[in-house]
């Protein structure tokens, strides 16, 4: 009897062959049999996985499958602008603990918050820098840390009274956010301390853990670095968390246009 990991395999790759209807109908009869729905967003491009007019109708069913998901307390794999990660509501404690338990990480170790426009971040975190500075580096492969407010989850990294928030440059990242009308706590596809992931079957493995997998193709971006983190909690200054696949932009942008100072931090 064939895995149903390959049946799954199957139906994402033949999409192309048998139409986008008859493809839709055959993924909605393997949704009921398999516990991970394995889902393709086309067409990939050359710089990352991104939703077109031409696939919509496939997209917004996409779109509305994941929200479900999440919605009802699950963890999906989903595409970003760097690498693949692993995503659940951030306002729901039992789904927290679900994706750290799914990757196997340090309960100590903090996850990222994703949220769909500049504004979410206001609401989610203490916003210490000019707007404008914002938006000259999200969307993109950056994650800001900022004091948290009294509004995100007390489950969310009980740890700290810091957050770090991302705002994907990726068109069904940042949908995703806008439909569930709430942040999604972020954190790479794979194994705790194993080699981040750019394509969904690098991950196989953690499958079976998740409620959906949105294929977005492979990830243009063979750095693995994911995002830089950048700390922006004290006011006038900036600290290096990790250097991810944008450091040298985003210091340019914290310095020489913001007159932002480099915090060494404790020494």
């Amino acid at each position: 009897m064939r895995s149903v990991f390959s049946i799954a395999v199957k139906l994402v790759k033949s999409r192309g062959a048998h139409g986008s209807v008859s493809a839709q109908r055959l993924g909605g009869e393997m949704c009921k049999e398999l516990k991970t729905k394995v889902l393709r967003l086309l067409p990939p491009t050359s710089n990352g996985p991104s939703v077109h007019q031409g696939s919509q109708t496939d997209s917004a069913e996409i779109l509305s499958c994941t929200v479900k998901a999440l919605k009802e307390g699950h963890v999906v794999a989903v595409p970003t602008d760097t690498i693949y990660g692993l995503a659940c509501l951030a306002q729901n404690s039992e789904a927290i603990s679900k994706t750290y338990d799914v990757k196997g990480r340090n309960g100590h170790k903090p996850l990222a918050i994703c949220v769909g426009e500049i504004e979410d971040f206001y609401k989610y975190c203490k916003v210490t820098v000019k707007t404008a500075l914002l938006g000259d580096l999200l969307p993109g492969p950056v994650t800001l840390v900022f004091e948290r407010s009294e509004v995100l989850n007390t489950d969310l990294n009980p740890f700290t009274s810091l957050v770090g928030v991302r705002i994907p440059d990726h068109a069904f990242m940042r949908r995703l956010c806008q439909m569930c009308g709430e942040p999604l706590a972020l954190t790479s596809a794979n194994i705790s301390s194993h080699t981040s992931t750019v394509a969904v079957h690098e991950f196989q493995e953690l499958w079976p853990k998740l409620a959906v997998v949105v294929d977005g193709g492979p990830i243009g971006d063979e750095s693995r670095l994911g995002s830089t983190v950048v700390d922006l909690s004290v006011l006038g200054k900036y600290r290096i968390i990790r250097p991810g696949c944008a450091l040298s932009s985003t210091v340019d942008v914290l310095e020489h246009k913001y007159g932002l100072s480099e915090d060494p931090g404790e020494a």
